[in-house]
């Protein structure tokens, strides 16, 4: 008889749904006790240091007695059950009915996921759903036991635990800071803690600038279903009626997310501004992979005025793609919106078709490895015009290229014994074209090339008594493609970098429309350090040298001339967190035509990095004046609770910054506090130059994921 009613009373224990499945009942039962006696009126009583076990379900208390006549259940405190789930309820005293399903705690306090806390008078437990708290105090913060009001609260005549849907209904709620009352709410409606996806309000933010003025923005959040949801932000203000918007939806074999906004404001009156940016990618038989980007924007300042993003030209691609061991496969649709105002839209190719083949193989016969490349591409002006027009007023150029590259290469390596290696390619390609609307340049030229290229590699290695290993490998490539370049217009090579990736290419032009021809050569020298310390270093240095300079590369490319300016490429990494990588391109005297820094240092309280650039001017990239600009970034914690982060850009050509921000950030185990100010001094015909402010309030607690660092104050007196 002990046996049934101790397992009749240890299956009713669990207070928490998920412990009261139909296979609770029957799961072994613990009950541990200083004593343990059945009474005359057949009542179960254990007194003393009580813990009883089941489902994961713990309970203690002082005293537990069950009657069998009615089934109530009556505990002694103080009381503490706790479950797996993080949920843990504390009491004075309880007088629960039969299944736990109905019931009364006494000076309960309620604590969800280790993060919440609901303290009450009284709970009343209904349906074994519903947990009713009366005279309710819930936060996150850190309570002391000195009087204090904690950080912030919120009070409420009534609260109501929804266990099935994790949800904190509240009546008549009132938010405080200490004892502050801040405002006041009929009706509140609040996610548990454990709760990832819930519709409701998030966290509202304030934002400020000098052209908007100062404004509120107060984001809800749609749970249309668990693969969808949908994020509404009325951001309002003395200058602008904003709504932003956030869709997303995962699908069974891809995603997508939807951003944008809707303006009505002061800046430009009677006119509806607004942006969209999306993108999608999608899973497709045969291993395929879909994707697709989406940018728009009603105006050339819009994204600026409201910090959506500093880009000033717009991309919209749809593209479909396969890549395999031995194989790959592409196309994409491309369309260019440039937001920049000396550009318009209808001289620049601002629609794009590409196609993309290549194949590898490995032939028994010759061995070795072939491979080869197919290439479409075609790009479309709106204007209609021809480049050759009569008016000499009219700048507009209408000209539309198609083009298909195929190239096919044999390559093969060999290793002597002695440690010299040796790479031979050898290959044919071929190229048409097809130009239209530009009277000074052939209709449909068309070419066929041949080219091969050997690559001697000679790698040293040196281990010294401390264990450090250097590598010092000297390197030559000799190249050659014949024939002549095509009468054709450079519109995709415009831009040319030399690096120690294309120190040994055969062409270094990015795109086809540009091969080098002739004969040319390159010489260089790679040498690494790996210190047993754990710190490495890396640099490179090369030159290339060709029978007749190549027009097409400008003078800041570094590769104009017969021979190249001086490559020098370094990298440096310590096990302290400091990375330091440089690329320099020294002219014949030595001087510097190019040269930029980039440098991290990662440290036990923060970050810290920057950048330095430095350009010549050239006409032919359409830089009329130098570049030489500094970025800096980085943030600090000055404690374990504040945060601090800023970033500086100055334009030192100009001797003037370009943009600078602040940022502040206060978090503890119970709140988080971010304050932000950002200045942009460039402007142009469109844009202005401005200052924003951003403030916004976190409450931990409400949120499935507040992260992994846990924020405990201490109380102290």
């Amino acid at each position: 008889m002990r046996r049934v009613l101790l397992g009749l009373l240890l299956a009713l224990l669990p207070l928490h749904l998920a412990a009261q499945d139909t296979a609770a009942p029957d799961a072994p039962a613990l009950l541990v006790a200083d004593q343990i006696f059945i009474t005359r009126d057949r009542e179960l009583v254990a007194q003393g240091n009580v813990e009883a076990f089941q489902n994961g379900t713990r309970l203690r208390a002082t005293s537990i007695r069950y009657a069998q006549s009615d089934g109530r259940l009556i505990i002694e405190g103080p009381i503490t059950i706790t479950d797996g789930d993080g949920t843990v309820i504390l009491a004075e005293a309880a007088e629960l009915e039969r299944g736990l399903r109905d019931g009364i705690l006494r000076g309960a306090r309620l604590v969800l996921n280790e993060q919440l806390q609901l303290a009450a008078v009284q709970i009343d437990r209904v349906d074994g759903r519903y947990n009713q708290l009366y005279k309710t105090s819930v936060t996150s913060c850190h309570i002391c036991d000195d009087g204090k009001p904690p950080l912030w609260q919120i009070r409420a005549k009534r609260i109501i635990h929804d266990e099935v849907e994790q949800q904190l209904y509240f009546d008549e709620a009132q938010f405080r800071i200490g004892r502050v009352p801040v405002f006041y709410l009929p009706r509140l409606r609040l996610p548990g803690p454990t709760v990832e996806r819930a519709s409701g309000f998030l966290v509202p933010s304030v934002r400020s600038t000098s052209q908007l003025g100062t404004g509120v923005k107060i984001p809800y959040f749609f749970r249309l279903s668990d693969k969808r949801d949908l994020t509404v932000t009325p951001y309002l203000s003395s200058s602008t009626t904003t709504l932003e918007f956030r869709y997303r939806q995962a699908y069974r074999n891809g995603r997508i997310r939807f951003n944008g906004a809707i303006t009505r404001d002061d800046l430009r009156e009677s006119e509806t501004r607004g942006y969209l940016f999306g993108r999608g990618v999608f899973a497709l038989p045969r291993d395929f992979v879909l994707r697709f980007d989406v940018e728009t924007v009603s105006d050339d300042a819009y994204l600026v005025d409201y910090g959506y993003s500093d880009a000033d030209r717009l991309r919209t691609e749809l593209r479909i793609s396969r890549a395999r061991r031995d194989e790959f496969i592409g196309a994409s649709i491309i369309n260019f919106k440039t937001l920049r105002d000396d550009e318009v839209n209808e001289t620049l190719p601002t629609l794009v078709l590409e196609g993309q083949y290549e194949r590898r193989f490995f032939p028994q016969a010759i061995g070795g490895e072939i491979r080869a490349s197919l290439l479409g591409h075609s790009h479309r002006r709106g204007s209609s015009l021809d480049i050759d027009s009569d008016d000499p007023d009219d700048i507009v150029d209408g000209r539309d290229i198609a083009r298909v590259y195929g190239q096919i290469d044999w390559l093969r390596s060999h290793v002597f014994d002695f440690g010299l290696r040796t790479d031979v390619q050898l290959g044919a390609a071929f190229a048409s074209y097809k130009i239209s609307q530009d009277a000074t340049f052939p209709v449909s030229p068309s070419e066929l090339t041949s080219h091969a290229v050997v690559t001697l590699r000679y790698p040293l290695v040196r281990t010294a008594e401390n264990g450090a290993r250097q590598v010092l490998e000297p390197l030559v490539q000799v190249a050659y493609t014949d024939g002549d370049r095509l009468n054709v217009p450079n519109e995709e090579s415009t831009r040319v970098e030399f690096d120690q990736g294309n120190l040994l290419s055969l062409s270094r032009f990015p795109r086809a429309d540009r091969r080098e021809r002739g004969a040319a050569a390159a010489i260089g020298v790679n040498w690494s350090h790996f210190d047993a310390d754990g710190w490495n270093a890396h640099v490179t240095l090369g030159q290339v040298f060709r029978n007749d300079a190549d027009p097409a590369f400008t003078d800041t490319s570094g590769l104009n001339g017969e021979s190249s300016d001086v490559l020098l490429a370094a990298q440096i990494a310590t096990p302290g967190g400091l990375m330091l990588t440089g690329r320099s391109l020294f002219e014949a005297d030595l001087s510097l035509s190019k040269a930029e820094l980039r440098g991290d240092y990662l440290f036990k309280r923060g970050t810290f990095g920057g950048t330095y650039v430095w350009l010549e001017e050239d006409a032919a990239e359409d830089r009329d004046n130098e570049v030489s600009e500094f970025a800096l970034e980085g943030a600090y914690k000055i404690s374990r609770t504040w945060l601090a982060s800023a970033d500086w850009r100055y334009d030192a050509a100009s001797d003037r910054a370009a943009e600078a921000g602040l940022g502040l950030t206060y978090q503890n185990e119970c709140v988080t506090v971010g304050l932000s100010v950002k200045r942009r001094y460039t402007s142009s015909t469109s844009i202005e130059p401005s200052t924003s402010f951003g403030f916004n309030v976190g409450l931990r607690g409400f949120a499935a994921d507040t992260g992994t660092e846990r924020y405990v104050r201490s109380c102290s007196k």
